[in-house]
C-alpha cells in the first residue's frame, strides 16, 4: 500500500523531536490546501535517536482516501445499498448478479494465518519496552505521550464477540498504558463483562499495516459485529490476521508493530489531560489500565500516529469516508434521508446537516429523532434539516442562506438525550440539550421587517444599554434571518446581556454571544459556537433568538470545569520556521486556523 501513496508522501530528513516538534509540523500539514502524507525519517527524544521512522497525516487529501480505498466511496456506498435492497432473483441473470453480491460477503470472513509480517522482530517481558517505540507527546499541556492511531483488539469473555476501536493510549512507563474506553464505545461494554467475571481482559494493539483496517477501527459498525469485516468487503478479499504471541487474540498479520498484553479489570488510574479532536482537552478522569507483556515489529517497522486537535485535520478525510460509507445504513432507519453531511468544523458529533425529501407534517422531527437514536448518531448535539431544493450539502455558503431564508422558531425542537463523553459543555455529563431546526422550504409568516444598520451603528446602539458589549459583526444580511455575533466581556453571562438587548428587535433576528476572537472567522465560529452550546441552557426564543457561544463559568451556572483550547507552543512554531520545514502555507490561513 505505502507504494502506492510514494507520490503523496514528503519526506522529513531533519531531526524532529516525538515532543511536540513532529505533531506540531504535521498540525500545520493537515491544514495546507493540498495536504501531504509525512514521514519523519530521524525522531528524537532529546538526546535518543530511534530507528523506527513516524508516519503522519496518512490520510492527507481526498485523492489519497480513495488511494487507500481502491475505489470511489460513492461506489462502496453504492454496493453496500444494493445488498440492502436485494431481492430474490427471478432471471439467469439476475441470479449471476445476486451471486456476485453473495460471494462478495465471503470475503469478509477474517483468515487465521500462521505467522505474519508483524512478527519478525519479538521482544517479551523486561525487552517489550514501550520506550523502544517514537511515541508522541502532542501537546504541551497533554498529561504524557499518546499512542494515538492504535488499533486497541479486544473481544468478549465468551470469545463469540470482537471488536476493533482506535482509542487513544497514554503511556504511564514502560510496561503500562491508559485505555481511553469511552463509556459508550463497545470496548468499554466488553470490559465490564470481565469486570464482573473478575477476569483480566487480554487487549492487543497493532499500529500500522494497510491504512485500511485503521479506518475500519474508527467505523460506525453496529454492536456485534467486527469492524475487520469491512475491510475485506471494501478489499475484496479476506482480511488475514495471526494469533498474538502472549495472547489469545488476532490482529493484522501486515501490522508494522503489535503491542500485547492484558487489562486489569480491578486497576483504574488518571488518564489526560489530552488535547482532542474537539479542538479542546479533554480532562484527566480515571481508566483502565493496559499490562505490556509483548511488542512484535516488521522487519523494517513504521509508527503511525495522528494529530487531532482544531480543525481542518486528518480526521476531516477519515470521517468524510464514513459519512459516505455509512449512508446507505442510515438510510434503512430513515428512508426519506436523501444525504448529509457532517462538517469537519462542527467536529462531526457537534452539527449533522440533512437533506430530506419531506412528505408531511413533522417529517423532520421524525427524522430527528430517528437519527438521535442510532448508534453514534446518538451523540449529535445538533440537526439541520433541508429539503430537496436546497444547495448541495457541502456548497456551504449558499445552504446557510437557504437555512436562514427558510428559518422559523416555531419549527426548531430542543430535548434532552445522551452527548459525547468528550463534550464538555453539557448541563452534565454525558447528558445534555439537543437542537433540532427544520429549514425545509415552507410559506412562512409574514416577519416583521428588519432595519440593518451598519456594524458600527449597531454596535454603538448596543453599548448604550450594556457597555460589556466589545464588538459586534453581522452576516447574512440579505436573508430573512440574519446573524448578529457579538463579542463581549465575560463579566456578567450572556443571558443577562442578551435580557438588555432584546428590545432592538427593529434590528436584530438572531444573536450569538462569543468571549473570544472568532468574530471574523465564520469557518472557526461554527467550530467555536457548536462546540460551547448546550441547547437546553444556552438558546433563548423570543423575539429575537440569542445564542450563548461563550466559554462558561460559575456566571452561568456552569459548576464543571470548563477545558483549555488545544494550542500550539510558540518556541516550537519558531524553530520549525527557523528549519525552514513550515512552507506552503500563509500567515493568513496560520492565523485562521488558529495556529498562530
Amino acid at each position: 500500500m505505502l507504494e502506492v501513496l510514494k507520490p503523496y508522501i514528503k519526506e522529513i530528513d531533519t531531526p524532529l523531536d516525538v515532543n511536540l516538534e513532529i505533531p506540531h509540523l504535521a498540525y500545520i500539514e493537515a491544514k495546507k490546501k493540498n495536504p501531504k502524507i509525512l514521514l519523519f525519517k530521524n525522531p528524537v527524544d532529546g538526546d535518543k535517536k530511534f530507528d523506527i521512522p513516524v508516519m503522519m497525516n496518512i490520510f492527507a487529501n481526498d485523492e489519497v482516501v480513495e488511494k487507500i480505498f481502491g475505489k470511489n466511496l460513492d461506489e462502496i456506498a453504492k454496493e453496500i445499498e444494493e445488498l440492502i435492497k436485494m431481492k430474490p432473483p427471478k432471471t439467469l441473470s439476475e441470479k449471476l448478479k445476486a451471486f456476485g453480491k453473495l460471494f462478495a460477503i465471503k470475503n469478509t470472513i477474517p483468515k487465521s494465518v500462521k505467522t505474519g509480517e508483524c512478527q519478525y522482530h519479538i521482544y517479551e517481558g523486561e525487552a517489550a519496552k514501550l520506550s523502544r517505540l517514537p511515541i508522541l507527546k502532542t501537546w504541551e499541556k497533554d498529561g504524557g505521550k499518546f499512542i494515538t492511531m492504535g488499533q486497541v483488539y479486544t473481544k468478549s469473555l465468551d470469545g463469540e464477540t470482537r471488536n476493533v476501536g482506535m482509542y487513544r493510549l497514554q503511556v504511564y512507563d514502560d510496561y503500562r498504558l491508559g485505555l481511553h474506553w469511552q463509556i459508550h464505545k463497545d470496548s468499554a461494554h466488553l470490559f465490564w463483562e470481565y469486570k464482573k467475571a473478575n477476569k483480566l481482559m487480554p487487549v492487543s494493539i497493532a499500529i500500522g499495516g494497510d491504512p485500511l483496517y485503521t479506518w475500519c477501527a474508527t467505523a460506525p459498525m453496529p454492536p456485534g459485529i467486527f469492524e475487520v469485516m469491512l475491510y475485506g468487503f471494501i478489499r475484496g478479499k479476506n482480511p488475514k490476521l495471526v494469533k498474538c504471541i502472549s495472547n489469545d487474540l488476532e490482529v493484522p498479520a501486515d501490522a508494522d508493530i503489535v503491542i500485547e498484553g492484558y487489562c486489569d479489570p480491578e486497576e483504574m488510574e488518571i488518564e489526560g489531560m489530552f488535547g482532542d479532536h474537539t479542538g479542546y482537552y479533554t480532562l484527566k478522569k480515571p481508566f483502565p489500565v493496559m499490562h505490556v507483556k509483548a511488542i512484535t515489529t516488521k522487519k523494517n517497522p513504521i509508527y503511525y500516529a495522528t494529530v487531532v486537535g482544531k480543525p481542518p485535520l486528518e480526521d476531516k478525510y477519515m470521517g468524510y469516508a464514513t459519512e459516505r460509507i455509512f449512508l446507505p445504513l442510515l438510510k434503512t432507519t430513515a428512508p426519506d434521508l436523501i444525504d448529509y453531511a457532517m462538517p469537519e468544523n462542527g467536529v462531526f458529533h457537534n452539527l449533522i446537516l440533512c437533506k430530506i425529501a419531506p412528505r408531511y407534517p413533522g417529517h423532520s422531527l421524525q427524522i430527528m429523532h430517528s437519527l438521535w437514536g442510532v448508534g453514534q448518531m446518538s451523540f449529535v448535539k445538533h440537526a439541520i434539516f433541508v429539503d430537496e431544493k436546497a444547495p448541495p450539502l457541502r456548497d456551504y455558503e449558499n445552504l446557510t442562506r437557504y437555512i436562514l431564508n427558510n428559518f422559523d422558531k416555531e419549527k426548531i425542537l430542543i430535548s434532552k438525550g445522551i452527548v459525547d463523553e468528550l463534550d464538555h459543555s453539557s448541563i452534565e455529563e454525558l447528558v445534555g440539550g439537543k437542537l433540532g431546526i427544520d429549514a425545509t422550504s415552507k410559506e412562512l409568516k409574514k416577519e416583521r421587517k428588519l432595519e440593518i444598520l451598519k456594524d458600527e451603528e449597531l454596535l454603538k446602539k448596543l453599548q448604550e444599554v450594556e457597555p460589556l458589549i466589545e464588538n459586534v459583526k453581522q452576516y447574512m444580511i440579505d436573508t430573512k434571518n440574519p446573524i448578529c455575533v457579538i463579542k463581549f466581556k465575560k463579566e456578567k453571562s450572556a443571558k443577562e446581556i442578551f435580557k438588555s438587548i432584546k428590545k432592538f428587535k427593529e434590528n436584530l433576528r438572531i444573536v450569538i454571544f462569543i468571549n473570544t476572537d472568532e468574530i471574523d472567522n465564520p469557518y472557526m465560529l461554527v467550530w467555536r459556537v457548536t462546540n460551547n452550546i448546550d441547547a437546553l441552557r444556552d438558546i433563548w426564543i423570543d423575539e429575537i433568538i440569542g445564542i450563548d457561544g461563550s466559554n462558561k463559568n460559575e456566571l452561568d451556572g456552569f459548576n464543571r470545569e470548563w477545558p483549555p483550547d488545544v494550542d500550539t507552543t510558540p518556541e516550537v512554531i519558531e524553530k520549525l520556521k527557523s528549519l525552514g520545514l513550515i512552507e506552503g502555507i500563509s500567515q493568513e490561513e496560520l492565523r485562521k486556523y488558529q495556529v498562530i
